[in-house]
């Protein structure tokens, strides 16, 4: 779940980046008197994330202000649907808006992406899980919204996990080094608790790295055969993940395969932020007419 600790110092850079001094428009026009009351409304239906980072948008522009989510992260959401209330300062709330919708909506986009992947992989052992192919600074915004929408979460960083891809690979094994010697050098110097995953692109590289006691697999950018023949082959050996051109249209049928795991950048890297909008109420504005 996201804290404080990582919630506050990107929204606040977000704040800061949005009104550097101040928003001019809203203390040119609006009295400071002025109180306003504002509903998170949905625009569509979805998948709600980011209620708190919603929340620290309106209290770190203005702490005076009552901000209160109606519904959890996790959450499925009808059209027409209230996901917080705000009051406080009218001037306060108006600055905050942008960048407080910003976060919200695509975190609920994310949410609701992945919740329709997770669908499509029911009934089979898949989990569908994120990437590194994410908004730089906004990693943890974001692998969060995956959760919302009932995915899982891939290694957080380069620091969490060895993961030797095609490129890692070819260094590794230059000059006609054997892959499975290469590998359990590398095993060797590792600490126990640190997962390894390799991947590979064909058959015939698959017994040559399960021979180095790896703890899991991706096939990448494999055909459908070719991944039931993988699964059978690493016949429970070490964790099979999929990844590559998984889309809707075909992650049930991967899925179908037996794979363990299915990465899926497109939650992250290609998601349409959800439409929301905060609708406000202005109190305490009076005419001279």
């Amino acid at each position: 779940m996201l804290t404080a600790h990582q919630i506050d110092p990107v929204v606040s850079a977000a704040l800061a980046e949005d009104a550097p001094w101040g928003d001019i428009t809203s203390q040119y026009l609006i009295p400071a008197e002025a109180r306003a009351t504002a509903r998170l409304v949905a625009r569509e239906f979805g998948v709600f994330s980011g209620g708190e980072v919603f929340r620290a948008a309106m209290l770190l522009t203005d702490p005076s202000i009552v901000a209160t989510v109606a519904v959890p992260d996790g959450e499925a959401f009808a059209t027409g649907a209230v996901l917080a209330e705000v009051s406080g300062p009218a001037r306060s709330v108006l600055q905050a808006e942008r960048v407080a919708l910003n976060f919200v909506q695509r975190m609920s986009g994310i949410a609701t992406l992945t919740a329709r992947f997770v669908a499509e992989a029911a009934g089979t052992r898949a989990r569908i899980v994120d990437t590194r192919k994410t908004t730089p600074g906004l990693r943890a915004f974001e692998r969060h919204a995956v959760r919302s929408g009932g995915g899982h979460n891939h290694r957080f960083s380069l620091s969490d996990a060895v993961m030797a891809k095609d490129n890692h690979l070819a260094v590794l094994t230059a000059g006609g080094r054997d892959i499975t010697e290469a590998l359990l050098e590398v095993r060797s110097r590792l600490p126990h608790t640190t997962h390894i995953e390799v991947e590979v692109d064909r058959i015939d590289q698959i017994e040559a790295v399960l021979a180095a006691r790896i703890d899991t697999i991706m096939l990448d950018n494999f055909s459908l055969a070719e991944l039931r023949e993988g699964v059978a082959l690493v016949a429970g050996r070490a964790l099979v993940e999929a990844s590559g051109s998984v889309s809707l249209e075909t992650v049930a049928s991967i899925a179908a395969t037996g794979v363990d795991i299915i990465s899926v950048g497109a939650l992250t890297h290609s998601v349409r932020s959800l439409d929301l909008g905060l609708d406000i109420e202005l109190r305490g504005i009076e005419s001279d007419a």
